[in-house]
């Protein structure tokens, strides 16, 4: 073998592991980068005292009578029951203490990693099926939100961010409208939110910047107004929420039937369509009032009754 030709050699081979090496470091900050993610995320489980503080801020009403909505602020204990903890999956139930003998299930949320099929609101009681490309959500993490029935409320992906001594994520989705106006309003039909959950020493952050939609079929959409939410976490010993605590205990195996029927139904790839009613009761009426031993079958065929299209 000639020097040029064993010279070649050596710098093919020392490229090869230079090439190696680099994929290797990447890989590991990659790692790093997802356990950070993680535990943010996980950081939001616990026992919190909650103050939400919801305000109008802009309106673009072609009605000089127009009124806004009150500035709303309420306050409350929530815990946030760790229900999946895997690499790829944290889902986490929300549940509300009103007294030591009084638990109320709250919302959901679901965490996946670089997951790639969203349902995307739409309005009314429609969610579009969309599914991305693996590229696009590469390192990101995909936040959906469950209504107190599990049923969707809204999605979106967006990458955590760990700089300056922040941690935090931030996306926008369009959602229904939430409990606080759909009972005194009529005038918008989407809250297009841009949510933001920050990590802070206290606890942790829910900072939202919403939109007002009037969305109509054949119409362009049209911001009614704006808003600006701030929720704040504030981290309290675990022992000031053993009432959700044990409720969860007694309650988990109902609601991972209704989990595991949404699953299924969300497998199917394909617009969701529900009734808000049936015989003039909402689904989340009928769940609560179910027995925690309901069957499989019994839990079902409540679900199955709601769904408008594909049965």
């Amino acid at each position: 073998m000639s020097a040029i030709t064993i010279k070649h050699h050596t710098m093919r081979t020392t490229n090869l592991f230079v090439m190696l090496a680099l994929m290797g470091s990447a890989l590991f900050a990659q790692e790093a980068k997802k356990d950070k993610d993680i535990k943010a995320i996980k950081d939001m489980c616990g026992c919190y005292e909650v103050k939400f503080n919801f305000a109008e801020t802009f309106n673009n009403a072609k009605d000089s009578t127009y009124t806004g909505s009150p500035v709303k602020r309420v306050g409350g204990l929530e815990w946030v029951q760790l229900v999946e903890d895997n690499s790829d999956k944290i889902v986490m139930q929300h549940l509300l203490v009103v007294s030591d003998s009084m638990v109320i299930k709250h919302w959901r949320q679901d965490w996946l990693y670089e997951n790639t099929e969203l349902y995307t609101y739409d309005k009314g009681t429609t969610w579009k099926y969309n599914r991305y490309a693996k590229e696009d959500v590469a390192g990101q993490w995909t936040q959906k939100v469950y209504q107190v029935d599990d049923s969707p409320r809204y999605e979106g992906t967006a990458t955590w961010i760990h700089e300056d001594g922040r941690s935090y994520w931030a996306n926008v989705a369009d959602a229904p409208l939430p409990r606080r106006e759909y009972t005194i309003r009529n005038d918008y039909d989407v809250l297009q939110r841009r949510n933001v959950h920050e990590i802070t020493d206290s606890g942790w952050l829910h900072e939202q910047d919403n939109k007002k939609v009037v969305r109509k079929d054949g119409a362009k959409d049209f911001v009614l107004a704006e808003e600006k939410g701030y929720d704040v976490y504030t981290k309290v010993a675990d022992t000031k929420c053993l009432a959700a605590q044990t409720w969860w205990k007694e309650n988990q195996q109902f609601w991972k039937l209704v989990r595991t029927k949404w699953d299924k139904i969300f497998d199917r790839d394909e617009d969701l369509v529900l009734y808000p009613k049936v015989d003039r009761k909402t689904l989340f009426s009928y769940l609560f009032s179910m027995d925690p031993n309901s069957s499989k079958k019994e839990i079902n065929q409540v679900l199955d009754n709601f769904l408008a299209e594909g049965k």
